[in-house]
């Protein structure tokens, strides 16, 4: 099979029936891979492991951006209100 084909779920998918315990033979023969390759999947697998519960840091920049943001929100709430009241006013 070609290298495209094997996208990160799918390799993700495979190395879990390894650590469930599924003969690597048979994940290997049925998907027609490597007894190497899943062994390297599952090495990279492993190490990146813990990265799943890391927290994304935010920078300063993208904390100012979502303050902007939400005064930015506030004010177009606000003048909308203002828009229907003189409606009401003149209408």
């Amino acid at each position: 099979m070609r290298r495209s084909q094997w996208d990160s779920k799918i390799k993700a998918l495979m190395v879990m029936e390894g650590l469930k315990g599924r003969p690597i033979a048979e994940i290997c023969n049925e998907h027609g891979i490597a007894q190497s390759m899943y062994y390297k999947w599952r090495d990279q697998f492993l190490s990146n492991a813990s990265k799943v519960f890391d927290q994304p840091k935010q920078t300063q920049r993208e904390i100012l951006l979502v303050q902007e943001n939400e005064r930015l929100k506030s004010l177009v709430g606000e003048l909308a209100l203002e828009l229907k009241k003189s409606e009401e006013v003149l209408g």
